[in-house]
């Protein structure tokens, strides 16, 4: 199996479409994503959260906010079990998310685990993290808002979010509250989409 044109171990490609029949499964009954965009669940959702995982592959503790149904969350964690180390540490306050999370991690055996807390009550739950992951959550000025307390006690924190085509505009927003360093990689998925890689991160003084 090819994914973003990297090749994916027979192991790791059958948790993936474990998972994407537990979703199937679930979202007949939980709004886990749009439903329109059910029918591209590969492309749309799988792939483009794979994208995290391959720009970033080595076995680290990561914090996933807003996790919803699992993207990308759950797919960095079944990832990281091939690897047999790292781990996800996955943030949903909504409770059937949760509990479809929960189930998702354990029958993949995928390394992670789900706090049904606030993005806002987080850190305090969740000390520290290596990196940070969202997808399709909110605009990059609270994103940063939400990983400020990690980015505090660790000063090689990245953050990892996929962006659409208006990101220019948010990077810009950003600026005026936030010292950043930024690498834009381009979506392999969606042509005026990014994954934007945020390190050193630090209020303006």
């Amino acid at each position: 199996m090819n994914i973003n044109g990297q090749s994916v171990s027979r192991e790791t490609q059958e948790r993936l479409e474990h998972f994407v029949e537990l979703f199937k499964k679930w979202s007949k009954t939980t709004n886990l994503v749009a439903p329109s965009t059910l029918t591209e669940l590969w492309s749309r959702h799988v792939a483009d959260s794979a994208q995290i995982f391959q720009l970033c592959s080595v076995p680290q503790r990561w914090i996933d906010l807003g996790s919803g149904g699992g993207f990308p969350g759950v797919i960095t964690a079944i990832f990281l079990a091939e690897l047999g180390d790292g781990w996800v540490d996955l943030v949903e306050s909504n409770n059937k998310k949760a509990a479809f999370l929960r189930i998702a991690l354990k029958e993949t055996g995928a390394r992670g685990a789900v706090h049904p807390v606030r993005i806002e009550t987080a850190p305090q739950t969740i000390e520290s993290c290596d990196a940070v992951s969202a997808r399709a959550l909110a605009e990059l000025d609270l994103l940063l808002e939400y990983i400020h307390p990690w980015a505090e006690k660790n000063s090689d924190l990245k953050a990892f979010f996929n962006k659409g085509r208006d990101y220019e505009s948010e990077v810009q927003k950003a600026h005026g509250r936030w010292q950043f360093d930024l690498i834009k990689h381009q979506s392999a998925i969606e042509a005026d989409s990014v994954v934007l890689e945020i390190s050193n991160l630090a209020l303006r003084r």
